[in-house]
């Protein structure tokens, strides 16, 4: 037995036990007569003592050799601790060392295993084994081990069965590349990883299973922003006879469970909110809710004038900044330039500052008058002591625009709070998109979403103007949950494949099995993923999915730790029958 106890547990009702510990020298210090050495395991760390008065002195010897991240065992008394750490729970005890063995050596590390280290992410990632030795890393995976818990009892509480679906599959086109494995049995033939359990799980359902849930590890070979990774995880659920309404009944649930549970936080609504109404209000599909500044449009107010910028643009619209109208004029001059960052991409800002004695002063007071810019005030529900930002041009571009500057501010004022939790659901989204590129139109969430049945016969006359029977769940700004009630129907989703622009040979080659699949009664399903990686980062208060992954990628999609991906041997390429040619 390495140990008796763990290095967080003994108090001081522990007194004059004799006790075993093992784990980490986190630091020692010397001062000649009496050796001190903070022992640290995954629980905490204890103090270990060794004194000339009461330690042989060859052990105090081996103590004074100890260096840091050394693995040892020491075995000894709990003693009353002079000096008491209240920072620590076990502060008010020390273990006087009687047998001291070194099970393992270590180099010195390449960064402090503190909780602030001295070691940037690169670094830190190359070395993540270490890095998981931090309490704030370590701490982050046991909480996402707590989260993926509760989640799995609350769904086998309704019934739910996990199943696992396979991983090596066929390469289906749902939005972005596949990683592809090339299989040696099959030559000039290809697996694909998934990107999605979605044809299973709906596979699932014609099989009868009714209810089934997954926490999956999924694939998309894409383009990296900073908070993507390659490979990530969901939480894939699917139901049987069910209607929009259902689903989104038991997933509110689940997101009030896991909030009481995990944070302590009564969730009093979840808000409903149409696709065109979020992208004309917040102007994206996935707003935070936690503050205000809505979007307020002063095309109206604003164009028919002399100022040929609104004139030209197809929507002028703005923001109420809170107190923003405090900002000195050089402040606002680098707000500007904010904006018209590439990132950003806006040409320029108006502004109007609200002043206390309720007159305006603007950046366009020469085309406007006092009664002009009360009329923005209004359409943007701003109040004295307020600044209003006014951005114009195409409006999707302009609406993404100022949903950019919205955040800023958000940040800017300390409104988005991590302790903070406003949940939204963003329903009603367009069936298709038109794509100008291909000249034809893409499933906006993937070829197995049924349209609304109000809105079928459109499918003929009026594609673009289909609402998909599609559902996403929003928090704090971040999407964490998408999905959709399913075609269960062959004929409909036939029809779905072809205004995608299948033919129908396409059609068969790609989704051959789930069509024969509802030749034999496939029944009414819905569904609905949550991304586990996001889902768990916004309940632990921060925005890097990276900190609760064990062993995450870096921006190139690289893991610097084990140098991968990474060039095969020529002798596995040919028994692959592949060729590698380098431009």
């Amino acid at each position: 037995m390495y140990r008796s106890h763990d290095c967080g547990s003994l108090r001081n009702s522990d007194i004059g036990k004799e006790v075993t510990l093992a784990g980490w020298v986190q630091k020692s210090r010397d001062k000649g007569f009496v050796v001190w050495v903070d022992l640290r395991d995954r629980y905490g760390i204890s103090q270990l003592v060794f004194d000339e008065e009461r330690t042989d002195p060859a052990l105090i010897k081996k103590a004074q050799q100890l260096g840091r991240e050394f693995v040892i065992q020491a075995k000894g008394t709990v003693i009353e601790r002079e000096s008491k750490n209240p920072k620590i729970p076990t502060g008010d005890i020390e273990i006087l060392v009687s047998e001291l063995t070194v099970l393992s050596e270590s180099k010195t590390p390449p960064f402090t295993i503190e909780d602030e280290t001295d070691g940037g992410e690169e670094l830190r990632m190359k070395y993540r084994y270490l890095d998981i030795r931090r309490n704030p890393v370590r701490e982050n995976l046991v909480f996402r081990s707590r989260v993926a818990m509760e989640v799995r009892n609350f769904l086998a509480s309704k019934d739910f069965v996990e199943v696992e679906t396979p991983v090596l599959i066929k390469s289906t086109p749902e939005g972005a590349r596949d990683f592809v494995v090339p299989s040696r049995m099959n030559e000039g033939q290809f697996y694909a990883l998934p990107q999605s359990p979605q044809t299973f799980k709906q596979l699932l359902m014609v099989g009868g299973l009714d209810k089934y849930f997954q926490i999956v590890k999924c694939f998309r070979d894409e383009d990296l922003r900073a908070d993507r990774q390659p490979e990530f995880t969901q939480i894939d659920c699917e139901m049987s006879f069910v209607e929009q309404e259902d689903v989104l009944n038991i997933f509110e649930e689940m997101t009030t469970h896991l909030l009481k549970k995990l944070k302590n936080v009564e969730l009093d609504s979840f808000p409903r909110m149409t696709y065109q109404e979020a992208m004309e209000k917040y102007g994206n599909d996935k707003p935070d809710i936690r503050f205000g500044m809505e979007f307020g449009d002063v095309s109206a107010f604003a164009k028919a004038r002399d100022f040929k910028i609104f004139n030209e643009a197809e929507l002028v619209v703005g923001i109420a900044v809170p107190g923003g109208a405090s900002m000195t004029r050089k402040e606002i001059d680098k707000l500007i330039d904010w904006v018209r960052r590439p990132q950003v991409g806006a040409k320029g800002m108006v502004y109007v500052k609200c002043n206390e004695d309720g007159s305006y002063k603007s950046s366009v007071d020469k085309f406007y008058s006092q009664e002009d810019l009360a009329q923005w005030a209004e359409a943007t529900g701003a109040e004295a002591g307020d600044l209003i930002c006014v951005l114009s041009g195409p409006a999707d571009e302009t609406r993404a625009q100022l949903s950019a500057l919205r955040m800023e501010m958000a940040e800017r004022l300390g409104l988005r709070k991590a302790d903070e939790f406003a949940p939204l659901w963003v329903v009603d989204f367009p069936l298709l998109e038109w794509d100008e590129e291909t000249q034809r139109y893409h499933a906006m969430h993937h070829p197995f979403t049924s349209p609304k049945p109000e809105d079928i016969e459109k499918l003929a006359s009026d594609p673009g103007n289909v609402r998909a029977n599609a559902y996403d769940l929003v928090l704090n700004g971040n999407e964490i949950g998408g999905g959709s009630v399913r075609i269960f129907d062959k004929q409909l989703q036939a029809t779905m494949f072809d205004h995608l622009g299948f033919t129908p040979e396409e059609a068969r080659a790609q989704f051959g099995f789930l069509m024969d699949a509802f030749e034999y009664g496939a029944p009414p399903h819905a569904g609905l993923a949550f991304g586990f990686d996001r889902l768990v980062s916004i309940l632990g208060g921060q925005e890097t999915i990276r900190d609760f992954i064990a062993f995450p990628k870096n921006n190139s999609g690289r893991d610097v730790m084990i140098d991968a991906p990474s060039k095969i041997d020529q002798e596995q390429l040919e028994e692959l029958n592949l060729k590698v040619t380098m431009d």
